[in-house]
């Protein structure tokens, strides 16, 4: 099989086209021959020798973690999944491997049916952030009717999805993006837009129950500035791995409630998630997409860090 790969760590460039051998499906996993991988910051950041890459045990490696395609091989006979079926859903990189290549072998506990209404390349866009905005907004900031949530960067990968989900379990969201972003933000359901570019945020968004913060310390402090909006025992949910060194010590002095956040696959939850995309009450937008022999491209442009939505793979024909 094709496969975009690194023998090493560094600039986007480390990623050149590889045959491979097609993975071995066992036990309960399925086979799926991969139409589109969705790109995420963590491939960047793991790329780059920052991420996951010090557990990368064996090269060359195969990055990704979202995938939507079709099943080929199934774990037996009467699996609902059978071969044919048109599903997405997560690797486990560096555990396994991922996504940048034509086929895939992964536990049936990572992959759900494919949302009927979108094609794989918008499917492909879905898996981590959104269960990473799940994790973020509704299992851990408990998003509910009257709730107070400023979301951080919310026309990014992540970002779009938990502005979404926020909205739709009732809470009042304000969220933050470049002034290109503001109609963007509001559509999503922000009830109000703030132009990080043109304003402090902590001078216009009043006092907050929650912040998800998906940018941290790592430009203009928003992560420290994040913790002056919110309430007495608010929480923040901070996302980006590294992004706030002192983070834990910070929230506590402000007298705050803090957590990081890590996603994990679950196909229970992709269920969900994929039904929500087929009423319409959520979606999945797609900024740009590359042909698979461009992942260094796609690597740039996410680097870049202007993404609206998500960067996305085109692997296979459908």
């Amino acid at each position: 099989m094709r496969a975009m790969t690194i023998d090493t760590t560094g600039a986007p460039d480390v990623l050149v086209e590889t045959e491979l051998e097609r993975p071995v499906r066992v036990n309960s996993e399925v086979l799926v021959r991969v139409v589109a991988a969705g790109v995420n910051p963590i491939d960047s950041k793991t790329r780059s020798g920052r991420g996951v890459s010090s557990a990368i045990t064996a090269w060359p490696a195969v990055l990704g973690y979202d995938f939507s395609g079709v099943v080929v091989e199934a774990p037996y006979e009467a699996h609902p999944l059978q071969p044919g079926t048109e599903v997405f859903g997560m690797t486990s990189v560096p555990r396994s491997g991922g996504s940048y290549a034509e086929f895939v072998a992964v536990s049936t506990l990572s992959v759900a049916r494919k949302p009927r209404t979108i094609s794989h390349v918008e499917a492909a866009g879905i898996p981590l952030a959104a269960l990473t905005a799940w994790g973020l907004v509704v299992d851990v900031a408990k998003a509910h009717e009257g709730q107070r949530m400023l979301v951080h960067a919310g026309a990014g990968g992540v970002g779009h999805f938990a502005v979404q989900l926020a909205s739709y379990f009732g809470a009042r969201v304000t969220a933050t993006g470049s002034a290109s972003s503001l109609d963007f933000l509001r559509s999503l359901g922000a009830a109000e837009a703030v132009d990080y570019s043109a304003v402090r945020f902590e001078d216009v968004v009043g006092t907050m129950d929650a912040v998800i913060d998906l940018i941290g310390n790592v430009h203009d402090d928003t992560g420290t500035r994040s913790l002056g909006v919110l309430r007495p025992d608010g929480l923040i949910v901070n996302g980006p791995t590294g992004s706030w060194p002192t983070f834990a010590e910070d929230a506590a002095a402000a007298g705050v409630r803090a957590t990081t956040y890590k996603v994990a696959p679950d196909a229970s939850t992709l269920s969900v998630i994929a039904r929500l995309i087929d009423s319409g009450d959520v979606r999945v937008t797609v900024d740009s997409v590359f042909d698979l022999c461009d992942a260094a491209k796609a690597h740039t442009a996410i680097d870049e860090g202007h993404t609206r939505g998500k960067i996305v793979l085109r692997v296979s024909e459908s």
